[in-house]
């Protein structure tokens, strides 16, 4: 074990454990206590393994996790999704492209109130993908706008991924959430000006269906009206000062629940499948973080951040340099890693980097966050797009990668716009 007391080689093996397929929680936490013991003995490693698995288990912040899984999983329960994506139909049906478009708006709502990619994607494709097939879409088009549309499960609030980090790096996550919005607005445009290029790049004729009345238009957004209510509730509260972010976590909870039995589809064993599903995640998620911050022991304890931060700066000691820099990294990691691994990997490392020299986290959280979005839609770990196969086995990966193709560009146009105007992430936050 004396070997890991060298990060380089924890680093190497923590990536081989990865690739042989075992579960992060346990190879973060092996390559962690192991390297932590190696640098400073067993006694004092397994006392401050124990500290951080109990300390962390006990903390009130993390009630948050819980409890947004469970309003997710109540939304989904709710019906909400296939509410949103009739407005956003009815608005946009007579457009080339409309079924495309609405099915990009339709899962950034169903993002605002669930805070899952994978849900977003796999809830959106039986409710989209039938009318789109039904119209013509070639697959291509239809696949990939629902892989990216999820995507935005990680960004727009309440998101598990920024309630991590924030953990992780000690920050606001009611400022992360609130930092989420207009980037995960930006999103959404992005992947509709995707839908565009794709839709006229290609030539593709695609049938349409007569304009509504403005008023039938109008009686369609009424269907919206529960996410809307929630998602304002819940951030509202937060931006406001009413609640923390854990008390609007409950609050949103309670509010999915009441969604749920307004909408008709509650029943005693939908709420125990949904508590237990809650549960399930939960203890998989925390096992997960404590592994994180497990490896942040060891990576502080190496030397490695001091290293990294040596690495980044000799290409040059400009923070735009250094960023840049990072996101290079990020993106060839996102070939080979899925999000939520990239992340757990790589914050403790990056964030004491950035903080040095002199980058807001909360910016840097957001800047992390949007470009794990494009793992999840790039080959060959495109979490969003395996998940499409396992539901639509007709489709070929490759058909939904390079349909994806426009998508990413608009990712990589988003990430460059963030970094030129931080402005964009900071305004809401600094606000409240």
């Amino acid at each position: 074990m004396s070997f890991l007391a060298s990060w380089p080689t924890g680093m190497v093996s923590l990536l081989v454990l990865l690739l042989l397929g075992m579960p992060i929680s346990v190879a973060l936490t092996l390559i962690g206590l192991g390297g932590t013991v190696a640098i400073i003995g067993w006694t004092p490693a397994l006392s401050l393994l124990g500290t951080t698995f109990f300390d962390q288990g006990r903390s009130y912040s993390l009630s948050v996790l819980p409890l947004f899984l469970l309003m997710g999983n109540f939304v989904v329960q709710s019906g909400i999704a296939r509410d949103l994506y009739d407005a956003a139909h009815a608005w946009l049906r007579h457009r080339k492209g409309g079924l495309a478009l609405a099915t990009v708006i339709a899962c950034g709502g169903f993002s605002s109130v669930c805070g899952s990619s994978m849900a977003t994607a796999a809830t959106m494709t039986r409710i989209s993908l039938p009318s789109m097939r039904r119209f013509g879409y070639p697959d291509e088009l239809s696949t990939a706008s629902i892989a990216a549309g999820g995507t935005l499960g990680i960004l727009i609030p309440p998101s598990v991924i920024l309630v991590f980090y924030g953990i992780m790096t000690q920050q606001d996550i009611g400022k992360l959430f609130l930092a989420g919005i207009v980037p995960g607005l930006l999103g959404v445009l992005g992947y509709a000006a995707a839908v565009v290029i794709s839709v006229k790049f290609r030539g593709l004729e695609l049938a349409t269906e007569p304009k509504l009345p403005l008023a039938d238009r109008l009686r369609a957004l009424k269907g919206t009206a529960g996410a809307i209510v929630l998602f304002v509730f819940v951030m509202g509260g937060i931006y406001l000062g009413i609640f923390t972010p854990t008390e609007s976590a409950g609050m949103g909870a309670a509010g999915a629940l009441l969604l749920t039995v307004l909408s008709g589809k509650f029943s005693v064993s939908t709420a125990f499948a949904t508590l237990f599903d809650a549960a399930k995640t939960t203890a998989m998620m925390f096992f997960i973080l404590f592994g994180a911050l497990t490896f942040t022991n060891y990576v502080n304890l190496s030397g490695m951040t001091r290293d990294i931060q040596t690495f980044v700066t000799s290409f040059g000691d400009g923070p735009m340099t250094v960023i840049l820099t990072i996101l290079v990294v990020y993106l060839v990691l996102g070939c080979v890693l899925e999000g939520l691994s990239m992340i757990m990997l790589t914050v403790p490392i990056f964030y004491p980097v950035v903080s040095a020299l002199g980058f807001d986290l909360i910016w840097f959280g957001i800047f992390v966050v949007v470009i794990t979005e494009i793992s999840y839609i790039t080959p060959p770990v495109g979490m969003n797009a395996f998940v499409l196969r396992s539901v639509v086995k007709d489709v070929e990966l490759g058909t939904i990668f390079r349909g994806l193709l426009p998508f990413v560009a608009m990712d990589i146009l988003r990430v460059a716009l963030l970094i030129a105007v931080p402005g964009l992430v900071l305004f809401l936050p600094n606000s409240m």
